[in-house]
């Protein structure tokens, strides 16, 4: 185990394009640190820059206090799990397990032990004299990781494991790559697009946008509390609504602020989880919007359903309703939402507190 720090790393192609923009943290010893963000963000290459199988244009990259800029990716002490697999295809479970074990020299019964266990913790205890072929998608990601648990590295490296299985195998296996981690209390590293994975596996969440980091929290305080705009629109689903604010005045028709309600004048825009917008039969003890949307799509997701509405103007809002909605496409709708659940953002897309908000508020709803 290890921990792994960044400072001021940089990667530049073909002398001009910038990918990695000077990023910088540090991952504690133990820690799942999870890279998210949109294609082309960089997360990728940050992550095989930490490998070892990109080099690095600028700045440090350290694994266990070890400075590791001009170290070979065999010689970092890390082991990586990609989306392809990447098993031999003409060995058995067993012997794509002990192979890299057996390169450096491990002795035998030490391999038997360390695939034994690896087995076991990951139930491929029956498959380990089939080739890969003879395997499903989520039996191969599972060997592909149990490559990794037995040569008990510094650090685990997730390049997008899941990304080629099924939507109910990604959730089982989400699960999996979460209990092991905890179990094996090794740093790890996780690249992902899907900001639901993310959340749902992340001690800390990186979100990066062009090469740089945009934020970096619980996945909790990056949804509570989100820095810019990216962050707010990138991290949640459905992502959060943005309406356009100019002094004191809504840019968009067909919805409003209340009457009570004066928001800072540097606010530009006004971020509403669809969680928080409710339809408009109670009064707004504190304050808040009210707007009126043409439903355009009702999506019906279990115990609850999601909402898409247009305003006027035709910009369009989601929210969610409880249990299974009667909602018919094109009626139309009265929904409101309380000042208290605001974020707020200024002209660059940076969040602003709230914290003397309610002083703004004139009188109360009646």
């Amino acid at each position: 185990m290890a921990k792994i720090v960044l400072k001021d790393v940089r990667k530049v192609y073909g002398g001009s394009v910038e990918a990695i923009k000077g990023v910088s943290m540090d991952i504690a010893d133990g820690e799942l640190i999870v890279l998210v963000g949109p294609s082309g963000c960089g997360k990728s290459t940050l992550l095989r820059m930490i490998a070892g199988l990109e080099s690095i244009s600028g700045g440090e990259i350290s694994i266990g206090d070890r400075v590791v800029n001009d170290v070979e990716p065999a010689d970092r002490d890390i082991a990586m799990v990609f989306q392809n697999y990447a098993l031999y295809p003409h060995m058995s479970v067993r012997q794509n397990l002990s192979y890299g074990l057996k390169n450096r020299n491990t002795p035998k019964d030490e391999i038997d032990r360390r695939i034994s266990e690896a087995a076991k913790a990951l139930e491929i205890e029956q498959f380990l004299d089939r080739k890969p072929r003879q395997l499903s998608g989520g039996q191969r990601q599972r060997v592909a990781m149990g490559r990794a648990i037995v040569r008990k590295p510094a650090a685990f490296l997730f390049d997008e494991p899941l990304s080629n299985l099924d939507a109910k195998l990604r959730v089982q296996m989400r699960v999996e790559i979460r209990r092991l981690q905890r179990a094996l209390a090794t740093t790890s590293v996780y690249v992902t697009h899907d900001q639901m994975e993310a959340m749902t596996l992340a001690d800390r969440l990186v979100v990066l946008n062009a090469g740089r980091i945009e934020q970096i929290g619980s996945p909790i305080d990056l949804y509570e509390r989100p820095a810019t705009t990216f962050v707010a629109t990138f991290i949640g689903s459905p992502s959060m609504n943005l309406l356009p604010h100019v002094t004191g005045q809504s840019a968009g028709a067909g919805w409003s602020l209340v009457d009570s309600t004066s928001l800072p004048g540097n606010v530009r825009t006004l971020g509403i989880r669809p969680e928080d917008i409710t339809v408009a039969d109670a009064s707004l003890a504190s304050g808040g919007f009210r707007g009126e949307v043409r439903v355009d799509a009702v999506e019906l997701v279990g115990a609850e359903s999601y909402v898409h509405g247009a305003f006027s103007d035709g910009s369009v809002i989601v929210f969610r309703v409880p249990g299974r909605s009667r909602i018919q496409i094109g009626e139309t709708l009265a929904i409101a939402a309380d000042v208290k659940d605001f974020h707020l953002f200024d002209e660059s897309g940076q969040r602003l507190e709230q914290s003397d908000l309610t002083l703004r508020l004139q009188q109360p709803v009646s």
